[in-house]
């Protein structure tokens, strides 16, 4: 991977730099999060840069390389807040005064032409009462930037949230979550593109007696436990994270995301068994206007990593599903 070395950091310090950015490679973000930190005990701060990294010597002043609690939220050269990490991001108040219906809540991990033809879509689509919320991590390939650039085009529609480097997918996850003022929150993938208003589809679906969670795409367990298959429409066990739209209250009560889901479609179907311990899960009849681009977690993902992480996190989906099939 091309790096910036704009000073002499010894080779100690590259090479964990190197392995940091594997990790990243590879979703990883706890390995990432260790690395970064032997980098920082050596007195250097890792950077994602468009085409890498960078290596900066640390400020005398005590924090990490996204600031302190003390320091999150200085702004930055890029013109934007940066936060230490998904917990120090602000939570909304409760009740609170927003009088908006729903927000889209995007995870921006790179791959900036991603992120601006999905929020095309949606500011096209999406009526004015839904908002679009996004957490960029680390600013990968100058996403941050990108989401940046369309806070500022679109104030009124768009706002933005950006945490270091290494934070993992379901503390950010839960950090748009708890930002949230609206009363439905919109679990969305860059990579999913609307061609029509999909999200009033949803919101309908959702707005059904018992209904918690309404979604494109739903799934069901085999009979054998070992894996799950595509399902819908109607009521389902589960619906993945591609668009899914959940009452925020209801995914609050269940603890939100799941914190050490390291591959995203099982902690879908962990974070939905635990919603269907509240209400039902739906997927709405008919065909959505919706359709689905190079989905980057799965396909940009190492296969063996892939493999090893799915079954890892399966083992916490197989013990839901079997304490549910025993009550």
């Amino acid at each position: 991977m091309a790096r910036q070395e704009p000073s002499e950091a010894s080779a100690e310090v590259h090479g964990l730099a190197e392995r940091r950015a594997a990790a990243r490679r590879a979703r990883d973000f706890a390995a990432a999060d260790a690395f970064r930190d032997q980098i920082r005990t050596l007195g250097w701060v890792v950077l994602d840069t468009a085409d890498g990294f960078s290596l900066e010597p640390a400020a005398p002043a005590a924090g990490g390389d996204g600031g302190s609690e003390e320091t999150a939220g200085a702004e930055l050269p890029a013109g934007y807040k940066v936060f230490a990490e998904p917990g120090a991001i602000p939570a909304a108040p409760r009740p609170s005064a927003d009088s908006r219906l729903a927000t889209v809540g995007l995870l921006v991990d790179g791959w900036p032409d991603d992120l601006r033809g999905c929020a095309a879509a949606l500011l096209e689509h999406v009526p004015p009462s839904v908002r679009i919320s996004g957490l960029d991590i680390g600013n990968a390939a100058g996403a941050g930037d990108a989401l940046h650039e369309l806070a500022v085009a679109h104030p009124d529609r768009i706002e933005e949230w950006h945490v270091a480097a290494g934070a993992g997918w379901g503390p950010a996850r839960n950090a748009l979550l708890r930002a949230d003022p609206a009363p439905v929150h919109i679990l969305m993938e860059t990579s999913t593109i609307l061609t029509g208003d999909a999200i009033s589809l949803l919101l309908d679906a959702l707005a059904a007696p018992g209904v918690v969670a309404a979604g494109w795409r739903g799934a069901e367990p085999d009979p054998d436990l070992h894996g799950f298959h595509d399902a819908g429409p109607g009521p389902v066990r589960a619906l993945l994270g591609y668009l899914m739209a959940v009452r925020r209250d209801v995914a609050e009560q269940v603890g939100g995301l799941p914190r050490r889901a390291r591959f995203y479609r099982n902690a879908d179907l962990e974070f939905s068994l635990r919603l269907g311990r509240e209400g039902a899960l739906v997927v709405p009849t008919g065909q959505l206007p919706v359709r689905l681009g190079r989905h980057r977690g799965y396909h940009d993902s190492d296969p063996a990593y892939r493999e090893e992480q799915s079954r890892r996190n399966y083992r916490r989906v197989l013990d839901l599903l079997r304490a549910d099939r025993q009550s």
